[in-house]
């Protein structure tokens, strides 16, 4: 490539898509996209996020090798960031060989009791690719699902939301259940 893939990211309306193809068929740029996930700019650091969660569901093997990074991405002060990792390692549990979401079941699932709804809506809404691509694990997550009822969000309409997204995930998968 002669534009570095952070320069075709950095211009103001870049396709993001058609630049996670082009990594998927030159991994040799996967490394920019992490390191801008540091960068101070926020149109780069969102822009490698987004790429990365592109690949992940056009490629997850691709990104498997780095399942660690994206559960430390769990704990990022940046929400943006945290909710790609969500969705990102919902994709990543399609390649998961060696059953490393298993072993973060639990904390992956934590957010839906609260306090945030948008974490717990992300998790939620990217439960069921992860009960589509794990059937053996449909019935647990389903069990961490359904405790959104009793979750503790800000608002009362914060709960509703989040028990839209609940339908909206089971819908996807209640076949399986």
């Amino acid at each position: 490539m002669s534009i570095s893939v952070i320069q075709k990211i950095a211009r103001k309306g870049s396709d993001k898509e058609k630049i996670a193809a082009e990594v998927i068929k030159n991994p040799e740029a996967l490394p920019s996209l992490f390191e801008g996930l540091n960068s101070d700019k926020a149109a780069i650091r969102y822009g490698c996020e987004k790429i990365l969660r592109f690949i992940s569901e056009k490629k997850p093997e691709l990104l498997y090798p780095h399942f660690d990074f994206f559960v430390k991405m769990l704990d990022s002060e940046n929400n943006f960031l945290k909710w790609g990792a969500i969705m990102t390692i919902a994709n990543l549990t399609e390649a998961d060989k060696e059953k490393k979401f298993e072993k973060i079941f639990d904390r992956y699932f934590s957010p839906i009791s609260g306090p945030v709804m948008i974490t717990a809506g992300n998790t939620i809404g990217s439960a069921a690719r992860i009960a589509l691509y794990k059937p053996h694990l449909t019935e647990r997550v389903t069990k961490k699902i359904l405790k959104v009822e009793k979750a503790k969000y800000q608002t009362k309409e914060c709960v509703n939301v989040a028990c839209g997204h609940a339908i909206d995930s089971f819908s996807q998968f209640y076949e399986k259940i």
